[in-house]
């Protein structure tokens, strides 16, 4: 059972973006939390250590997909935070929920041989973090993103031609959501 959203004042963005993708949808979610008159914080994982996810209502962390994995430097720091957490007691059994903090998880993905398939198990894998800590998951999104390096699986891939993607359409999509998620 989800729990029951509340606009948030403080929220925390982090993002990994190798070619832009990500970045670009980390930033038409800070401009949508901001909308709703959210104070917004937008971090890369490196400039994110030292930051403490209790302090904020909204965390969301985002990537791409490579490989059907997080790439390595996502990872490593979601790796450190849970450590982290778990040396301080933050993750008990049963994890419980906390009150009032919220997560949303963000992939970018191309897709060329399985679709979304190779961007779902990215979003499960970094959801984990957040609900042993005890943050209500709020929502997953799969961006349909543009295939940077490679002509053939940026026009012929599974999901077809993705040039310019994320585009202007979806950006405003999850500005769209994320007022939607917290004015219900």
């Amino acid at each position: 059972m989800k729990a029951e959203l509340t606009k948030p004042e403080t929220s925390l963005i982090i993002y990994w973006s190798k070619t832009g993708n990500t970045q670009k949808v980390a930033y038409a979610m800070k401009q949508g939390l901001e909308e709703i008159n959210t104070h917004v914080t937008v971090k890369k994982p490196e400039e994110a250590e030292n930051l403490d996810y209790f302090d904020y209502d909204l965390v969301c962390v985002g990537c791409p997909s490579h490989s059907w994995h997080p790439p390595e430097q996502m990872t490593a720091y979601l790796k450190k935070k849970f450590n982290y957490y778990r040396e301080n007691g933050k993750i008990r059994l049963g994890a419980p929920k906390v009150a009032g903090k919220n997560a949303i998880v963000f992939v970018t993905y191309s897709g060329p041989h399985t679709g979304i398939a190779e961007a779902t198990p990215v979003g499960k894998d970094i959801a984990q973090y957040f609900d042993h800590i005890g943050f209500n998951v709020a929502a997953e999104w799969y961006v349909l993103s543009e295939f940077h390096g490679s002509k053939e699986a940026n026009r012929e891939g599974r999901l077809g031609d993705l040039r310019g993607k994320p585009n202007a359409e979806q950006l405003q999509g999850i500005k769209d959501s994320l007022k939607q998620l917290f004015t219900m």
